[in-house]
């Protein structure tokens, strides 16, 4: 029997992007001590090619023993992945940025599932994404199956915490309108209607094909959709989704607090993102930069003077 998500994936899956953030991908995985199954490419630059933009990276590795970096860091990735780092590189004189998370390919099946209650992984990867660097095919495979299971686990919530009949995006909206309040994520109104702009039909098709694959039955009635979900199911994944709520703020708090101490290169990223929106530059010394938490009160006086002289 075919396998339309595994279609609609493999092509998405494969489809080029332009050769500098190709190669950023491939030097990052040679980067590492051992080769990762994979790097993925997601977001918003995938929709929007803006070259002031922050790419943002996935690194799958095949074990948690493959983390690089300080023993700190391997240890917080393996109780609260992913670890995040910000990287840069230079292609043609221009600068591009990168926003990399690494977790194991364990870690990232898990977080793939329905019964997680952790929101990160399958409410980013239900998104267009793009599998810039593969190790090899059963690599490949893998991280195929991890990838669907994301958009499998996506559709049935959106089934579950969706209206009883709607359009396919609707389902889609009230979906991204839980995983944003679940994760603590502040985004302007509207968000999910940019993620969903020009890839309406991708949206519903990996709907219409996951609920296939999680034996939901629909009825069509014009441009609208109807699951068949019982009262009781609806009332019981309420239920769930009420505790993935409540674990999720808390655990959400956590890594903020994490990457305060293991998002290695963080001082670069945030000295960026001051100046991307204020203009305003703020010139660190090399110390600043290997003591961050140290120097942060310092460092917030000297952009408070840098205001004032404006």
């Amino acid at each position: 029997m075919s396998n339309l998500l595994k279609e609609i994936l493999v092509s998405e899956l494969t489809t080029s992007v332009a050769e500098p953030v190709a190669l950023f991908a491939e030097a990052l995985a040679n980067e590492l001590p051992k080769l990762p199954m994979g790097v993925l490419f997601y977001g918003s630059l995938l929709r929007d090619s803006d070259p002031t933009g922050i790419l943002d990276f996935y690194i799958i590795t095949e074990s948690s023993a493959d983390f690089s970096g300080s023993s700190l860091n391997q240890y917080a990735n393996k109780i609260l992945p992913p670890n995040v780092r910000y990287a840069e590189t230079t292609h043609q004189g221009k600068i591009y940025r990168a926003k990399i998370a690494t977790l194991s390919y364990e870690q990232f099946l898990a977080r793939s599932s329905f019964s997680t209650t952790d929101t990160t992984i399958w409410a980013r990867f239900c998104q267009p994404v793009r599998l810039l660097w593969v190790r090899d095919t059963h690599s490949a495979d893998k991280i195929l199956e991890a990838i669907e299971r994301c958009i499998i686990t996506a559709s049935c919530w959106a089934a579950l915490l969706g209206p009883e009949r709607a359009p396919a995006e609707i389902y889609w909206h009230t979906l991204f309108a839980h995983t944003y309040k679940a994760e603590l994520r502040v985004e302007k109104k509207g968000r999910s209607h940019n993620i969903l702009q020009g890839q309406e039909a991708r949206f519903a098709e990996c709907l219409l094909a996951a609920w296939k694959q999680a034996h939901i039955s629909v009825e069509f009635h014009s441009a609208e959709l109807q699951p068949y979900i019982t009262k009781r199911n609806r009332l019981k994944a309420k239920k769930s989704w009420n505790r993935i709520e409540r674990l999720g703020r808390p655990l959400n708090v956590m890594r903020l607090i994490k990457a305060a101490f293991t998002f290695e290169n963080g001082l670069s990223y945030i000295l960026w993102k001051i100046e991307r929106h204020t203009g305003k530059k703020i010139i660190v010394s090399d110390f600043e930069k290997k003591h961050p938490i140290i120097c942060l009160p310092l460092i917030i006086w000297r952009l408070r003077k840098l205001r004032s002289q404006t």
